[in-house]
């Protein structure tokens, strides 16, 4: 999957990551905002998008990096055991993964916005 840009993602796995990517909920909507079209440090970011089994919230090929926003329901143990399986499998593939809640987003986007710009390395040209 570190080659490709979408790893072994089923036809399902990309018709839920559209259905997503209509339906960003509010605080994936700011941080779209501020990191679409290049905004940070010249590098291109995707929503929803389709990696292996799993959609990442918002991923940059280039620095491989995926960004993942978290509502309350990432605070079961459950999910907080899923997410950990899904950042490993990241990790195993070379992608780092960061890791924000709602309310960090909505309260602070632009402290958010300076932790992302930290694992960026300016693009020249």
């Amino acid at each position: 999957m570190a080659t490709e840009m979408h790893g072994d993602a089923t036809p399902t796995i990309f018709k839920n990551a559209l259905i997503l990517r209509r339906n960003l909920t509010f605080p994936e909507k700011v941080l779209w905002n501020e990191i679409r079209n290049k905004k940070l440090n010249g590098y291109k970011f995707r929503r929803q998008h389709a990696l292996s089994l799993y959609i990442a919230d918002f991923y940059c090929n280039e620095a491989k990096l995926v960004i993942e926003i978290d509502g309350g329901y990432h605070n079961t143990k459950d999910m907080q055991e899923l997410d950990k399986l899904r950042t490993t499998i990241f990790q195993d593939f070379g992608i780092t993964v960061l890791r924000f809640t709602n309310e960090e987003v909505l309260d602070n986007i632009a402290l958010v916005v300076e932790h992302i710009k930290n694992h960026l390395t300016p693009i020249e040209g």
